[in-house]
């Protein structure tokens, strides 16, 4: 057990940011490029931006519709663009996207367009939203609800199209804070 120490001021419950951090960290995770397309200003002005963002929370919740779950940091561009474009996408990465998934999750990153530049994409059909050439697989959602979580918002999307691109590659995983090939 961690025990409370400078720097580690537990909740009024008992647990620190600390000490769910470390143990949050023994779950293995898939690792998802979450996508939606920023439509223009207005019709007539420049096209929208696409805008991208690295996920390890994401989730099947239902079979029937088919639903999925992805949690976004409150307040991040991706939580204000979710809120307003009801379309977005999901790209399962594969073992040789790492660098896909790194430059996503960077703090103080340079433009999206940027990004997205050097980067094998299609736009998707239903969604708009870019979809990563070389993942395990593709999905086209619309949400259906956003629930507040602390300092995230839990959404949950409705799936209306899905792909396998690259369905026999091995899948990108996190696991105690570090991307790593599933068995490595």
């Amino acid at each position: 057990m961690l025990r409370p120490g400078p720097g580690r001021k537990p909740h009024p419950e008992g647990v620190s940011n600390e000490e769910f951090r470390a143990v949050m960290s023994r779950l293995a995770a898939g690792v998802v490029l979450v996508t939606a397309h920023e439509p223009p200003l207005t019709e007539d002005g420049p096209r929208g931006e696409d805008v991208g963002m690295t996920a390890t929370a994401f989730l099947s919740v239902s079979l029937d519709p088919p639903l999925v779950l992805v949690s976004v940091r409150e307040g991040s561009r991706m939580d204000d663009l979710l809120a307003e474009q009801p379309l977005w996408a999901v790209s399962l990465l594969s073992d040789h996207q790492r660098q896909v998934a790194g430059r996503f999750a960077m703090k103080g990153r340079i433009s999206d367009r940027l990004l997205f530049a050097d980067l094998p994409h299609t736009r998707g059909s239903v969604s708009g939203a870019l979809l990563i050439d070389g993942a395990l697989a593709t999905l086209e959602c619309r949400t259906e609800s956003r629930v507040p979580a602390g300092d995230h918002t839990l959404v949950i999307g409705r799936v209306l199209a899905t792909s396998l691109p690259a369905a026999e590659a091995s899948p990108l995983t996190y696991f105690r804070g570090r991307y790593r090939q599933l068995g490595a």
